[in-house]
């Protein structure tokens, strides 16, 4: 089933990529893993998984994992004691080669008795002195080991492109962010200038009403008439 979740991140789902991740560090096992495990139970992609934690959750864990760490190396500790204690494998041993007293040929067995055809096994055992089954084994071991190193590989190719999609994503968000500044800048000095026109008009319609509030002025002359003063 394709991982397609892009929803937000809850707080439930935190708290399960931290326990995930701090068991795994406490088994010895990797992060990578970890990330994995969280993915498949909150179908998002390990990958996205290992970005939240790098990114927002380990901050708050630090003390957590330096204790997870410490309960490793306990575990690791005890492992090694244990084993310690096992009795060590009984590997076949090979003889020294020993070369017949000139006397005691008469007493060889008859050739037909000496195996000709030895086996593949039996050759390789007294070559390496390990059996056929643990050379497989070990060759399984290498095979295990470098699937794993691709594996690693491939986590880290992904978070790189999830990083880089991110940045770019984030270096867009900012350009916007720069064009909505400049365009509210712009909005504040054309209000700016609207509220000075504004202002002036106010002031010449109440100058021009004073005066036409003003009475006219009159004199009286000689006769006793009045006489309007002109302005």
């Amino acid at each position: 089933m394709t991982k397609v979740r892009q929803d937000a991140w809850s707080h439930e789902d935190d708290l399960l990529l931290a326990e995930t991740v701090l068991r795994h560090i406490r088994e010895g096992s990797t992060q990578l893993d970890a990330f994995e495990e969280v993915g498949d139970k909150l179908n998002r992609t390990g990958a996205a998984c290992g970005f939240r934690w790098n990114a927002i959750v380990r901050r708050k864990y630090e003390q957590a994992i330096e204790i997870a760490k410490k309960q490793r190396k306990q575990k690791k500790r005890a492992e090694q004691g244990a084993r310690s204690l096992r009795p060590a494998p009984a590997f076949p041993v090979m003889e020294t080669a020993y070369l017949p007293d000139p006397t005691e040929i008469q007493q060889l067995p008859p050739a037909e008795h000496v195996e000709e055809n030895p086996t593949y096994e039996n050759t390789a055992t007294l070559k390496t002195g390990l059996g056929l089954s643990e050379v497989i084994a070990y060759l399984q071991t290498l095979q295990q080991g470098k699937t794993s190193d691709g594996r690693l590989e491939r986590e880290n190719s992904a978070l790189k492109q999830e990083n880089a999609r991110l940045q770019q994503r984030i270096e867009e968000l900012e350009k916007e962010v720069e064009t909505l500044q400049s365009r509210q800048q712009t909005v504040e000095d054309d209000y700016q200038a609207l509220i000075g026109i504004m202002d002036r008009a106010r002031k010449m319609v109440a100058f021009q009403d004073q005066e036409d509030h003003q009475g006219a002025t009159f004199k009286m002359d000689q006769n006793g008439n009045l006489e309007k003063i002109a302005k």
